[in-house]
């Protein structure tokens, strides 16, 4: 019954959202695979390591950065795999990046208040919102920051990040 139930939803959307949850669901596989790579080897993806894009709003593109943030929320809950926070703002920043729209992915580190161990923590930010991965970020010291411009991975139009 519950796979009806979902079947049911899943035809209930329009031809654009479709395909735009496929879109969702292959990048968070392609993402999940990219992070089973040693890291230096994905970092090349990621976009300008230390390059930070504008905080400014674009109107324009509002919808889409929403509309993309609420796809992954979505399709992460139906991967087999674990799609964690690094997962869904890789796959984020490739859906983005996709529609010319900038984006830059946080990684950040805080201490567990349970364990007192490390904890790590990813985001991703387009203009003035957060697409993937807002719950808690204020809680995290910023490690790394990579931007990518709409230059599909260069550095145009960014600022530098001042940490």
């Amino acid at each position: 019954m519950k796979v009806w139930r979902k079947a049911r939803r899943f035809l209930a959307y329009t031809p654009r959202q479709k395909r735009m949850l496929a879109e969702a669901w292959l990048l968070l596989a392609w993402a999940r695979f990219l992070k089973l790579l040693p890291f230096a080897s994905a970092i090349r993806l990621l976009g300008a390591s230390r390059e930070e894009t504008p905080h400014a709003p674009d109107p324009a593109e509002a919808a889409a950065i929403r509309q993309t943030g609420a796809a992954l929320l979505i399709m992460s809950r139906h991967t087999w795999w674990t799609s964690n926070c690094l997962v869904l703002a890789m796959a984020g920043m490739a859906m983005l990046s996709r529609r010319g729209i900038e984006s830059t992915m946080y990684l950040g580190t805080a201490r567990d208040p349970r364990t007192g161990g490390m904890i790590a923590h990813a985001w991703l930010r387009s203009g003035p919102w957060v697409v993937t991965g807002a719950k808690e970020i204020e809680r995290y010291t910023v490690v790394a920051v990579f931007g990518r411009s709409r230059a599909c991975g260069g550095v145009q139009r960014s600022v530098s990040h001042g940490s």
